[in-house]
């Protein structure tokens, strides 16, 4: 038997103890979802290097691991210190999970005219209409084998919606974090609902204690309609030996703005796909990330840009920096319809490398189908600048010091823009943690 053919055994047979906990919950429409799932995920083709879309990572080592579903699962929850990954509450609505379980004393749900905030368990039960309207709507079963797992098997997450009109006084943190447990699969699933002219912003952490060894899928969907206004950051800093698969996919509707911040720190084997489609006129959609990497790191940024209508603009900016035998991948895709005149698309990817050892793949793609069109690209790959070095140690600053002092300069460029204040500090404080141990 292969170890594809045992890969999926292991986890459909997950799906049957699944299925026996839920009780009553069968009988929702939202079911039918799951094993249709379940069934795209039997029949779908593990990724391999000869796939196109998986040509420089490989997850190959995913087939050796029987990781276990964290569903109808109990944790001691109590060695863990959320203090340190937590900002601060007052400031912030919070949403945590220890292991992949809700943890309902240290959240703060919203149930308030025109807004809610729960875990999804709790939405799915409460509010099962509004679930099935958009679940598995965006992230697509059919699409991966990574996507079909999680639907054949959601179960808890985050659920936000913000009616139309309505903004949200605080922004929304949510903690995933893994408080030491092996051979765990915790499977996040997110649904952000944001309706016309509302605004919200939400961070989305995910840490671990020690150095376990478990894999986290994460799938999130977003819908922002007309006028409405988003801003998503996420943090990735987890165990060096996980592995973090992630799929966030996005739909701007007519004079919407989308903002996306994806930062990872952490990771033995990262792949994160941000797709963002526009399904209306003068929509705005930001996506820019920021990827440090050392030891035997592997980081894997697809996004893909989808501009189907016109008078719509983009704007993408990845930075990484590479040290030791780390290795990034980045995946840029601009597709511009035939219809979608008027289109404003830039992106960029720069990656600084600090080790002969360190390697970069970098494919910024623009596929542009109309005439009337503003779009640019571009890469860039290489060592500190020498100019600027020697600029600062003209000035007295010691070589280390103007080594750090252009790095840290150089990775914050692509987070600057993010509004909230406690968090744009936080990453350029982990920032500088990171790469003064390099």
């Amino acid at each position: 038997m292969s170890n594809t053919t045992e890969f999926k055994k292991w986890y459909s047979e997950s799906f049957k103890k699944f299925e026996e906990s839920l009780n009553g919950e069968t009988k929702l429409p939202l079911h039918q979802t799951r094993k249709t799932a379940l069934e795209e995920f039997q029949n779908a083709k593990f990724p391999t290097v000869k796939d196109e879309e998986w040509k420089y990572t490989n997850v190959s080592s995913l087939l050796n691991h029987k990781f276990v579903d964290v569903i109808g699962k109990s944790f001691d929850n109590g060695n863990v210190d959320l203090e340190k990954y937590l900002f601060n509450k007052r400031n912030f609505y919070t949403i945590v999970f220890i292991n992949g379980v809700y943890d309902e004393v240290n959240s703060q749900e919203l149930d308030e005219p025109g807004i809610t905030l729960c875990n999804l368990k709790t939405a799915i039960k409460k509010y099962p209409e509004e679930i099935n309207l958009h679940i598995g709507k965006f992230a697509k079963a059919e699409d991966s084998i990574f996507t079909a797992l999680s639907t054949a098997c959601l179960n808890d997450g985050v659920f936000l919606k913000v009616k139309s009109g309505k903004a949200l006084d605080k922004p929304v943190q949510v903690l995933y974090v893994n408080s030491g447990g092996d051979n765990l699969l915790i499977q996040p699933r997110n649904l952000f609902v944001i309706g016309k002219n509302a605004q919200a912003k939400i961070v989305e952490s995910y840490y671990s204690e020690g150095e376990s060894e478990y894999f986290t899928n994460s799938v999130t969907e977003t819908y922002v309609d007309q006028n409405g206004i988003l801003e998503h950051v996420k943090i990735q800093e987890e165990s060096l030996k996980a592995f973090h698969i992630s799929t966030t996919e996005i739909d701007v509707e007519k004079e919407s703005i989308y903002s996306s911040y994806n930062i990872n720190f952490g990771g033995n084997l990262v792949r994160n796909d941000l797709n963002a489609r526009f399904h209306g006129e003068y929509g705005h959609c930001t996506l820019n990330g920021l990827y440090l990497a050392d030891g035997e790191q592997h980081i894997d940024n697809h996004t893909l840009i989808d501009h189907a209508v016109p008078n719509c603009e983009s704007h993408e900016m990845y930075k990484g920096v590479l040290d030791d035998s780390s290795r990034a991948v980045f995946n840029g895709k601009v597709h511009v319809w035939k219809d979608a005149q008027k289109t404003n698309a830039f992106q960029e990817n720069k990656t600084v490398i600090l080790s002969d050892s360190a390697r970069v793949d970098t494919k910024p793609q623009l596929e542009i189908f109309a005439d009337d069109v503003k779009c640019s690209h571009g890469a860039t790959i290489g060592k500190l600048s020498e100019e600027g070095l020697f600029y600062l140690r003209a000035r007295g600053i010691g070589e280390e010091l103007a080594k750090t002092m252009i790095i840290n300069a150089f990775a914050n460029d692509a987070v600057h823009t993010i509004s909230i204040a406690d968090v744009r500090d936080r990453i350029e404080e982990r920032v500088a943690i990171k790469l003064a141990k390099n």
